[in-house]
């Protein structure tokens, strides 16, 4: 980048929240026509650094100069002045207007507004850059990646040559994501220039140009991807040598533990999301779940944790003693009641998982709170929890009495998944466990999840990336429509094969 002039420059750049320092002195140059991955723990400062250059927070210290000249953003509209746009995890439309609608929202533009004159600009940008989205379809009739891409052609409708997207791939099922990359990499050869904040080393490698990495809130450096790789970076953000591989332990005595069969469930509008399903979970072993997303993976986990109506079919727990009880047409409550621990961990963290006004050690006593006799009056149990807990998963947070509404997504999420293995379950149910997790807490919950399949426990393990599911579970279910395509043995499979089984174009196999 010698000869290049950086179209953003971020000079000692500082903001706190509190005692905590989310960026000390950031020092960050962007690149017209490149795309920048920048990479930290979670807490690191990735998402609020960008939100400063994106215009939602203001820093108490810093400079920032675009195209060679120093500029004051206090709003996202200046940000927008700027040529600056970011699209987030979470989307910011409105359902029931369409596309185009959604994309001229807002804006302050003399005359009366044309529609039809916007929606073909929409479509000349769609053209120019290979998106794919109808400018008159209504939002709440399209997919997550459907939605992403209004959101982006929304910031560029303003004119941005400077994109920020934070998680782009985080729900996006992999032909998605490619999709995806390849309209970035259209917008990079445009001259734009893109940062994008991913956990994804894989994708980190295959897609960016260059790697800056903070630390502790600290810039610690930068260098082209190419000249580095996903072990090399990890080292660099967390600060010490991490291993990256999965130790998959091999099962000790399994035994079934649950027993589903032909398990159908309709949605609320009564769209069939589990069609005939059947299968067995095993006691020691972890069964990965693979499938497209809204395959009816989570309304199988639902199912089983009593969370959602099923129109047939049973759900048996077997007992160590091949006692079994039926858990089907039971509440919550009275599940954990008959004796049976079933730990969810949901997608939605903070609606299903936790309350974020309450801080660690509440929302941990929540796990709990209807064993023993006075639990609200002795908090030391939740309390020595919450610390094993921070300290084992390394939860950045300035204290145990901090709302977990303030702490970032991936250390919620840490709190989430602790306080759910910590309650030693029989069977732990696992929906995107390492969600918007850094690549070294996510390798910690790996190794948690083996050490509960060490103990005995059957664990249900949904997840996005198919490189993990292969090396994590001894046995993997496929999901295709909300029918099992087959259950194929983790050991030896082919990623290839189970791709073709996810589109049912791998045929079906034996459902045992």
């Amino acid at each position: 980048m010698e000869n290049k002039t950086a179209t953003v420059k971020m000079r000692n750049i500082t903001k706190t929240f509190g005692s905590v320092v989310a960026n000390d002195k950031v020092w960050l140059d962007i690149y017209k026509g490149e795309i920048l991955a920048l990479l930290g723990e979670n807490g690191s400062g990735k998402t609020t650094l960008m939100n400063m250059l994106s215009g939602i927070y203001f820093p108490d210290e810093g400079q920032i100069f675009i195209n060679d000249r120093e500029v004051v953003i206090r709003s996202p509209k200046d940000a927008f002045d700027y040529g600056i746009g970011m699209i987030h995890q979470h989307f910011k439309l409105v359902d029931v207007l369409t596309a185009v609608e959604n994309i001229v929202l807002g804006l302050d533009e003399p005359g009366r507004l044309d529609l039809d004159r916007a929606a073909k600009k929409v479509q000349a940008l769609c053209d120019a850059y290979g998106f794919e989205v109808d400018p008159w379809q209504k939002v709440y009739n399209m997919s997550v990646s459907q939605k992403q891409t209004v959101e982006i052609i929304k910031v560029l409708y303003r004119g941005a040559d400077i994109l920020i997207l934070d998680e782009p791939t985080a729900v996006l099922t992999p032909q998605e994501t490619d999709k995806l990359f390849t309209v970035l990499r259209n917008m990079r050869n445009d001259g734009k220039a893109i940062v994008i904040i991913t956990h994804k080393m894989n994708e980190v490698e295959e897609l960016s140009d260059r790697v800056a990495i903070l630390r502790h809130g600290q810039f610690v450096g930068d260098m082209p991807t190419a000249q580095s790789n996903a072990r090399e970076m990890t080292n660099m953000l967390v600060g010490h040598p991490v291993s990256l591989s999965i130790e998959r332990p091999e099962p000790k005595d399994p035994k079934p533990r649950i027993r589903v069969e032909h398990l159908t469930v309709r949605n609320i509008d009564g769209v069939v999301k589990l069609d005939d399903v059947s299968f067995t979970a095993n006691s020691g072993e972890v069964l990965g779940v693979a499938g497209i997303s809204g395959c009816g993976q989570k309304e199988l986990l639902e199912a089983i944790a009593g969370l959602q109506p099923v129109e047939r079919g049973s759900i048996t727990y077997v007992n160590d003693d091949g006692r079994e009880e039926p858990i089907l047409g039971k509440d919550p409550l009275s599940i954990a009641e008959m004796g049976v621990s079933l730990s969810f961990v949901p997608e939605d963290r903070l609606g299903m998982g936790l309350v974020g006004n309450m801080d660690i050690s509440a929302n941990m006593m929540l796990r709990s709170y209807r064993r023993g006799r006075s639990p609200f009056l002795d908090r030391k149990a939740p309390q020595k929890l919450a610390e094993s807990v921070v300290s084992e998963l390394e939860v950045s947070t300035p204290n145990l009495t901090t709302p977990v509404r303030r702490l970032s997504g991936g250390n919620v999420q840490k709190v989430l998944v602790g306080r759910e293995i910590a309650s030693a379950p029989t069977v732990l149910l696992t929906a995107y466990a390492v969600r918007g997790l850094d690549i070294h807490s996510s390798y910690t919950i790996y190794n948690l999840i083996n050490r509960q399949k060490e103990r005995g426990v059957a664990v249900i393990y949904v997840g996005e990336d198919l490189d993990v599911l292969l090396e994590l579970s001894d046995r993997i279910l496929v999901l295709c429509g909300g029918k099992v395509s087959g259950i194929v043995e983790g050991r030896g499979a082919k990623k290839r094969d189970v791709g073709l089984m996810m589109t049912r174009l791998g045929g079906e196999k034996d459902h045992d």
